[in-house]
């Protein structure tokens, strides 16, 4: 049972996914885009409450407790792959899931999910993909990196290619290109052809280039050790929570991983870029 209480406010949160590729070219659907919680999550407790245990079966994940001011106790946790709060009352009987708000307006659980959830969480998933199969797209020593999962048939990674040049050609950003092969027939066959270039670099630049005209030639047979690698990072993809391309991945200006499922729209483009 979920009982109400005047200080906690229940907010149903919808998010629009911004323009993104999923198979044979459909527009993907609305994704969280965060990693899976599992690697951090705690295992259960016989001692703990009734409600967070059945929270946990209907697939709640829990990384930690913390103190609130109105004597309820606060779980992080973690519920469709986003960061979850939930107030449990001292009985453990009930409890409240939402945000709890102060005489200010403030998120008064914002700090400790940020600490136990969305800090770790993001931590792991840029972990996995420094260690992905990607190819670069500036410099070097640019000072702000993003990963970004693409497809070289996805007209909406085109975009955001095109989109990022002030930034990558001023030095100021590298895009690290995690290649998959799901929106084409062809795609893991121009994609092994990226990859398996004598300089990806310079095939990635030609298959964005020349997008419009078709991109780059696909490889006959995409070979074996290229297939593991798009494999890969196809379900490295999926387990973050990306279900299209481009799926961005970005640390803010307080280093903390931030996602973008689909081409970010609006001013949210300098939000991932940083400052032109």
């Amino acid at each position: 049972m979920i009982r109400s209480h005047s200080m906690l406010l229940l907010l149903a949160t919808v998010v629009l996914a911004p323009t993104a590729c999923a198979r044979d070219g459909e527009q993907a659907k609305p994704a969280p885009a965060a990693t899976t919680a599992s690697a951090t999550a705690k295992p259960a407790d016989a001692n703990e409450p009734a409600v967070v245990k059945t929270l946990r079966t209907q697939g709640v994940e829990f990384m930690g407790t913390f103190e609130t001011p109105i004597g309820l106790t606060g779980y992080a946790g973690v519920a469709g792959q986003r960061p979850l709060a939930v107030y449990v009352s001292k009985d453990g009987q009930y409890a409240v899931v939402g945000t709890l708000v102060n005489a200010k307006g403030e998120d008064a659980s914002a700090d400790k999910l940020k600490e136990l959830v969305s800090g770790p969480m993001g931590a792991q998933a840029w972990t996995k993909v420094e260690a992905s199969h990607w190819v670069a797209d500036g410099k070097a020593d640019a000072p702000r990196i993003i990963y970004a999962f693409s497809d070289p048939n996805c007209p909406y990674c085109n975009h955001f290619w095109e989109a990022a040049r002030p930034w990558v050609e001023s030095g100021k950003v590298q895009i690290r290109e995690i290649l998959v092969g799901v929106i084409r027939e062809d795609s893991a066959n121009k994609a092994a052809a990226i990859l398996g270039a004598a300089s990806p670099e310079a095939a990635l630049l030609e298959n964005e280039r020349n997008f419009a005209k078709g991109g780059i030639k696909p490889l006959a047979t995409v070979p074996a050790d290229v297939q593991a690698k798009l494999r890969s990072n196809e379900m490295l993809m999926l387990e973050l929570g990306f279900q299209g391309t481009p799926g961005i991945l970005f640390k803010d200006a307080d280093g903390t991983v931030q996602m973008r499922s689909g081409m970010p729209q609006g001013n949210d483009l300098q939000t991932v870029l940083g400052p032109r």
